[in-house]
């Protein structure tokens, strides 16, 4: 492209709509007509310059002026109580849904990583050697050891939120972080399964997998979905930057990437709700068949969020991105 045979060009009409604009809504009907018809051109103007011809310069007057051209167009727009009730009804469990190809194998797989892990380090004595001496196994699997006392080591409230932040850092690790080619997700994919595999281990060693068992399951079903749900997300965006599709690179990361900011929020209030339960539940008197039911119960009713109303939304087309209005605006691309 000869840039300053388009600028002489279109210049004009770039012109006459920063014009239009200016006299703001004293305009007529043609004029408004025409304002319509302008930005639509110098948006499509952009994204030839920004494929083809990038100037620093020109392509930020270019920008400010139709986005101005499009808060004129579309009007502003307040984000309301509906836009919340569309997000956690429709929006996030049709995200949810529509990544189930990633995260449900992530799953599968990272729960036989720490099955792997826990079986290795039950079978073998100089593993658990190596992790501890013996004296301290002891005191970690014993009845009323460091394995079950670490639940209500502290005021359930102040645990809840201890647990609610470590557990929604981590979430939103995977979910940024995932576009670095989906290494940083898969270390801490493996530093959870690594945990989760030591405790199997030495608690099976110890003869109390049982105990183990009535302890992490009540918070761990749903708190582990989540981190499933997060890191197979991140694993996703990672593997839209190597391969985007038919998309360019740019638009299909954009699109997954708020996505994946709509996620981090809706698994935010996930794993407080799976916080809540490992800061009440798992540390009271509950007796163990009860605790693990009130775990089973909230994993089946998160299940059912996803596959009956993210199904239903995403069959309708939802994606769980920002409202069409709220999207840059992108020429058509070649399928």
């Amino acid at each position: 492209m000869d840039l300053d045979v388009f600028v002489t060009a279109h210049r004009a009409e770039w012109d006459r709509l920063d014009h239009l604009l200016r006299r703001g809504r004293r305009l007529t009907g043609a004029e408004a007509d025409e304002l319509v018809a302008l930005y639509q051109r110098t948006a499509t103007h952009l994204s030839l310059l920004q494929s083809s011809a990038p100037d620093p310069m020109l392509t930020g007057r270019l920008t400010q002026l139709v986005a101005r051209a499009r808060s004129t167009v579309t009007g502003t727009r307040r984000s309301t109580w509906r836009d919340a009730v569309h997000f956690f009804t429709t929006g996030f469990p049709a995200a949810v849904y529509r990544s189930r190809h990633w995260w449900v194998p992530t799953a599968l797989l990272s729960t036989a990583v720490a099955a792997l892990i826990g079986w290795w380090i039950a079978a073998h004595p100089e593993i658990q050697a190596a992790i501890a001496a013996p004296a301290e196994l002891r005191e970690m699997t014993r009845p009323g050891g460091q394995y079950e006392t670490y639940y209500s080591s502290h005021p359930a409230a102040s645990f809840a939120a201890q647990v609610w932040t470590n557990n929604a850092q981590a979430a939103a690790v995977c979910l940024v972080f995932g576009a670095f080619l989906c290494l940083p997700v898969v270390w801490i994919l493996f530093q959870n399964m690594l945990n989760l595999g030591i405790g199997i281990g030495l608690m099976s060693s110890a003869g109390r997998l049982d105990a183990f068992l009535g302890l992490v399951l009540p918070h761990g079903l749903l708190e582990l979905t989540a981190v499933f749900v997060a890191a197979g997300t991140g694993l996703r965006l990672g593997w839209t930057v190597i391969d985007p599709g038919p998309r360019t690179r740019r638009v299909a990361l954009a699109e997954q990437g708020r996505a994946a900011i709509g996620m981090a929020i809706g698994l935010a209030l996930v794993l407080f709700i799976s916080g809540v339960i490992e800061g009440f539940v798992t540390p009271s008197g509950l007796p163990t068949w009860a605790r693990i039911t009130i775990g089973i119960v909230a994993e089946l009713a998160f299940l059912a969020y996803v596959y009956v109303l993210g199904g239903r939304a995403a069959r309708a087309g939802e994606t769980g991105d920002v409202e069409a209005l709220d999207r840059s605006a992108v020429l058509p691309t070649a399928a």
